[in-house]
């Protein structure tokens, strides 16, 4: 997946908050990857080399996750505020933010809030869909989002179930493995959520109240927008599914500048299933702005 060799990197980002961050390396403008609610910087493992190869590249750990620091306190000003002192403090010019999920979320509103840092946002998979999508109140959406309680699971019953997931069974490897332990702590020989479920479910509240079509107009950069689109009999995949696209139509109205590079056939989790694919969108696209 490419030869470059990341540095694990920390920076103080202020409030005494300490932010862990892999350095791909690479030269020219600066692209910062952000990850998902419970994951890490781990999961552009297969994609970042690739970009590197292009760009100057960094991956966060956001607040609460990785290697970071875990304040309690997880509201999006905060975590865009973590982001633009990273790049004030290492002093990156116009970056292009790419985020996955929860890390769209923050790019757009990052990109709202401080629309005169970023050169571009890449949305992958999160960040244009609206809460009216979806007929249901926060105390439906509460219990599906909801993780699973695996606190105190040994690791290898832990891995032998992920080794099943149906989203990653086809494309296990080592390295996965290892990028998916990185979402957890491991003591004694048993996995702990990094992130508590309390706030976990804190930043899942954070992503339910957000509106991005109420902060698009706020955006002056190109964005890009890459959807994972994988149909399927469930309904409630269907429903996300549909989701996307009402969200992608609506930010054709509404922002100024918009490309649009769907994942047909593709889990949620692009950056480990689509890698090569992601990372070409990615580069042509900062290479345009």
């Amino acid at each position: 997946m490419g030869t470059v060799e990341a540095r694990d990197e920390f920076f103080g980002a202020g409030s005494g908050v300490r932010i862990h961050y892999l350095d791909w390396g690479g030269s020219g403008r600066p692209v910062i990857l952000l990850h998902g609610l419970a994951s890490s910087c781990r999961i552009w493992d297969f994609t970042a080399p690739l970009v590197a190869e292009r760009f100057r590249v960094f991956a966060l750990d956001q607040r609460g996750h990785g290697l970071s620091d875990k304040p309690g306190s997880y509201t999006f000003a905060e975590v865009t505020g973590d982001l633009s002192t990273f790049i004030e403090g290492l002093g990156l010019e116009r970056p292009v933010i790419v985020g996955h999920s929860w890390g769209a979320g923050v790019a757009v509103q990052f990109a709202a809030d401080y629309p005169d840092i970023p050169s571009a946002i890449g949305l992958i998979d999160g960040g244009f869909m609206a809460r009216s999508s979806f007929e249901m109140t926060w105390e439906q959406a509460e219990v599906m989002m909801r993780p699973p309680a695996i606190d105190g699971v040994p690791v290898k019953t832990f891995l032998g179930f992920a080794k099943k997931w149906p989203d990653v069974a086809g494309i296990w490897s080592d390295q996965l493995g290892e990028m998916i332990l990185s979402n957890l702590e491991v003591r004694d020989g048993k996995v702990y959520r990094r992130l508590p479920i309390l706030d976990h479910m804190t930043i899942a509240r954070e992503i339910w109240e957000q509106e991005p079509s109420e902060l698009y107009p706020r955006i002056r950069c190109p964005v890009l927008m890459v959807p994972a689109i994988k149909h399927s009999d469930d309904s409630q995949r269907e429903l996300w599914t549909s989701a996307k696209l009402q969200g992608i139509a609506r930010a054709k109205q509404l922002l100024r500048d918009v490309r649009v590079v769907p994942m047909e056939d593709t889990i949620h989790d692009v950056p480990v299933q689509r890698p090569k694919e992601l990372a070409a969108a990615v580069i042509d696209f900062a290479g345009s702005v």
